[in-house]
């Protein structure tokens, strides 16, 4: 049993009407608990609640809750990275494979997390840098993509890890993913489901104009080099999580690497990554005779 939980700050990413009814579920909820409630965002449908940036969570909040979906999640996660302050998901979406509370049994499940009844789950992020600058072009928990700017063109790169020469490749685009964002583009790119708990990373290629390329995993730890070859025409795009991300001219180096800081995840304390995985991806029910 951990300690109650007694400031909440809620996280969303804008003032969008869709989340109205989630947004004042949950914030009537706490209300009737005697909670400390702010937000990050001013909603014209809720004009008395405090406003706090999510900078400051720290220092008015001992938990975030993310309203949303995962997109959502990912956000305050990339925010509040290194911050210490514990983060839960309210699922609003179709596909959560983070934000796992839900609205139609927010009350018993919030009402746990909130009385110390829950398990930690400790995630990593990485960070680029561009041509050796130590300031990063971006933090992603899922991944980082390197990926044609404009036009569906094929991109020419080279990959190193730690300094050693891997290949040399035309693609769509290529990725890294953390085990978090391997159910997200690295799936679609044929990439493996990894265990959350592994302490790896995944490269897999978008569309590699060869049969023999597949995806790789490495340790956590590994400094990747993804240098766009001088051959290719056209600017590219590095982006964080699926954002708009920096434009990268050929000759420029991009290296990803795990970011200093984690952020914690809290879970119900039944959590099953596995079930989620088989209700997510609609994976068949176990054979019976």
């Amino acid at each position: 049993m951990h300690q109650p939980f007694k400031r909440i700050g809620l996280f969303i990413r804008k003032d969008d009407p869709i989340l109205e009814n989630a947004v004042t579920q949950v914030s009537q909820f706490l209300t009737k608990q005697a909670l400390s409630v702010v937000i990050n965002e001013p909603l014209s449908f809720l004009p008395n609640l405090d406003v706090v940036t999510t900078s400051a969570f720290p220092e008015h909040c001992d938990l975030t809750i993310a309203i949303g979906g995962d997109g959502t999640l990912l956000s305050a996660s990339r925010a509040l990275a290194g911050t210490e302050l514990p983060l839960v998901g309210i699922n609003v979406g179709r596909l959560g494979f983070l934000a796992d509370v839900t609205l139609d049994k927010l009350e018993n499940q919030l009402a746990q997390i909130l009385a110390g009844e829950y398990r930690e789950d400790k995630r990593f992020l990485m960070q680029a840098t561009i041509n050796g600058n130590d300031d990063p072009l971006g933090l992603a928990m899922n991944d980082i993509v390197i990926h044609a700017y404009q036009g569906l063109h094929m991109i020419e790169f080279e990959t190193a890890i730690n300094g050693r020469f891997l290949n040399s490749q035309r693609a769509d685009g290529i990725l890294v993913a953390t085990p978090t964002g391997s159910t997200a583009y690295a799936m679609s790119a044929g990439g493996p489901i990894l265990d959350v708990d592994l302490d790896v990373l995944v490269l897999a290629s978008v569309c590699p104009h060869t049969l023999s390329n597949r995806p790789l995993v490495i340790t956590a730890d590994s400094v990747v080099d993804i240098t766009l070859s001088e051959n290719t025409v056209s600017s590219c795009m590095a982006s964080c999580d699926g954002r708009p991300g920096h434009i990268i001219q050929p000759g420029d180096t991009i290296r990803i690497q795990r970011h200093p800081k984690t952020i914690t995840l809290l879970h119900l304390e039944d959590h099953d990554h596995y079930s989620i995985l088989r209700a997510k991806l609609e994976w068949g029910r176990k054979l019976t005779c």
